[in-house]
């Protein structure tokens, strides 16, 4: 065999070899979990409660729910990949102090939760856990806000349900299109076992739909969002903040304003259908 030949087979050998290491690796990739002993205690100031779904294959999704006297609704926040529960609970501040109830989970393998994590499981847990709102806040309005990976998974349940409205906080085109801009040299489509299809999910959502998201985000581009509305440019409402990145949106007053404006606005109080 030529020279050529055996640069070819090694190399051959190579992409394989990194195919195969980042099917199995994926979840290392995209998730980076913050793991708590079941008996951590959280603490914030202001009042929750800790709540545990059990779900029926025997996984367990833990949450903290925040409360407020005379809410206007409850927030259902769908965080991001990283970390726990302990530290995103803190952003409970952003919602309760404009009077809305607040729920935010840790998905499985995250703080307390546990069980086999996969994208239908994830659709899944949250489901149930939207149910279970739904029951809770009976003729009061529920707010879906996704966070970053989380912008994704909100949409999917959107989809399936009714809430009053849908937020989005620096959301990707779908989960296939983001990771192939850094995995454009592998068979992404099929390697990747989440491909969370925000751009199809959206379609099928009939509340108001509001995208927060900062113009010199390089983790996601804004550009991403410009995708997103335009699928239903009449349907989704793209607020830029200006100077704002991926991690810093509660940073900027723009944010808070927009989000108050959001809350309290008219929409927020009406079932909408497209």
């Amino acid at each position: 065999m030529p020279v050529w030949g055996h640069l070819l087979y090694i190399a051959a050998i190579v992409y394989a070899a990194l195919c195969a290491i980042f099917y199995f690796g994926q979840d290392f990739f995209f998730f980076r979990p913050e793991r708590l002993p079941k008996w951590f205690v959280y603490q914030y100031p202001f009042p929750f409660t800790e709540v545990n779904f059990e779900m029926e294959d025997g996984g367990t999704v833990n949450a903290l729910h925040f409360k407020v006297p005379n809410c206007k609704g409850v927030v259902f926040y769908i965080k991001g990949n990283s970390r726990s529960i302990k530290g995103w609970g803190k952003f409970a501040k952003d919602f309760v102090g404009k009077g809305y109830d607040f729920l935010i989970l840790d998905y499985r393998g995250f703080g307390k939760s546990s069980g086999r994590r996969t994208e239908s499981i994830l659709y899944s847990d949250l489901q149930q856990v939207y149910k279970w709102l739904e029951d809770a806040y009976e003729g009061y309005p529920i707010v879906l806000y996704g966070r970053s990976l989380g912008s994704g998974l909100a949409t999917r349940i959107a989809s399936w349900n009714d809430p009053t409205m849908l937020i989005l906080d620096c959301p990707y085109y779908s989960f296939l299109y983001h990771t192939n801009r850094y995995g454009f040299w592998m068979p992404m489509r099929w390697l990747l076992r989440y491909h969370i299809r925000t751009d199809q999910f959206i379609k099928k959502v009939n509340c108001p739909i509001h995208i927060l998201h900062g113009r010199r985000d390089r983790l996601i581009p804004y550009a991403q969002s410009e995708k997103l509305k335009a699928l239903r440019p009449e349907h989704i409402h793209l607020h830029p903040i200006e100077g704002a990145g991926h991690n810093n949106l509660p940073d900027f007053p723009e944010y808070h304003d927009i989000l108050y404006d959001i809350l309290h606005s008219e929409a927020a109080n009406v079932q909408v259908r497209a």
